[in-house]
C-alpha cells in the first residue's frame, strides 16, 4: 500500500498514523529511537507491507503492471490500490476524504519532529499539492508516478501504465477492492492483538 493506505488503516492514533507514515524511512532497530505510539505505527506499517506482499490480489494487480514496469510493478501496485481507496472512499469512511486529508495534514505538521529529513523535505509539496487527495483522479496517479520518476532510478512510463489502467480499470477494481476488504481485516486483527500491538521501550 502506499501513503494512503497506511494512514487510513493506522485508525484514530495521531502518533501510530506518523510512525505508519514514515514506516518506509526507518530502518532496522532505528524505530526503537521514537515515542512508543509511534514505534508501534512503524512496526504497523512493516506488518502491513508484509501481509500486502503475500496477498494474492495485490500479487494479481502487479502481474496486470508488470508488462510496463517490470521490477518496479509492485510500487506502481501500491500507488493503484491508493487510487481505488481515494476515489472509492465514501465506501470506507464517513469522513469525505477532502477533510480527512486536511486532518492528516495538520497531525504531520503538529508532529514536524518527529518526521525523517527526507519526508521533511518533500512533505511541503505533499501538502500543497494535495497529492493524498489527488490519488482519486487517474490523472493525479499520473503526476505521482512522474514525479517518482524524477527523484529515483523508476523509468517515467506513467502515461503507459495508467493506459493500462483505464483500459483494464474493472479487473484492477475487482482485485483492489478484495484486497482492501481483507487489508482492513487484517489491520483489525492485528490491532485487537495485544501481543502484536505492545508497546517497546524506547533506547535508553
Amino acid at each position: 500500500m502506499n501513503y494512503l493506505g497506511h494512514i487510513f488503516l493506522s485508525g484514530n492514533d495521531e502518533l501510530v498514523i506518523v510512525g505508519n507514515f514514515i514506516g518506509d524511512y526507518v530502518k532496522g532497530k532505528k524505530y526503537l529511537d521514537y515515542p512508543v505510539e509511534i514505534q508501534k505505527g512503524i512496526r504497523f506499517h512493516r506488518a502491513i507491507d508484509y501481509f500486502t506482499d503475500s496477498n494474492c490480489h495485490w500479487q494479481e494487480i502487479r502481474e496486470l503492471i508488470r508488462p510496463v514496469y517490470k521490477r518496479y510493478s509492485g510500487i506502481v501496485a501500491d500507488l493503484f490500490i491508493d487510487h481505488f481507496l481515494a476515489a472509492n472512499w465514501d465506501n470506507y469512511s464517513p469522513v469525505p476524504l477532502h477533510w480527512y486529508t486536511k486532518d492528516i495534514h495538520a497531525i504531520f505538521l503538529k508532529n514536524y519532529q518527529y518526521l525523517p529529513e527526507r519526508v521533511q523535505g518533500f512533505l511541503a509539496y505533499l501538502i500543497q499539492h494535495k497529492r493524498l487527495l489527488s490519488y482519486a483522479q487517474i490523472n493525479g496517479i499520473r503526476d505521482s508516478l512522474y514525479i517518482m520518476s524524477l527523484r529515483s532510478s523508476m523509468p517515467d512510463q506513467s502515461v503507459e501504465v495508467t493506459g493500462l489502467l483505464e483500459k483494464k480499470y474493472g479487473a484492477f477494481k475487482k482485485h483492489a477492492s478484495a484486497f482492501l476488504d481483507e487489508a482492513m481485516a487484517f489491520a483489525n486483527d492485528y490491532k485487537a492483538d495485544k501481543n502484536k500491538w505492545r508497546p517497546i521501550a524506547q533506547k535508553r
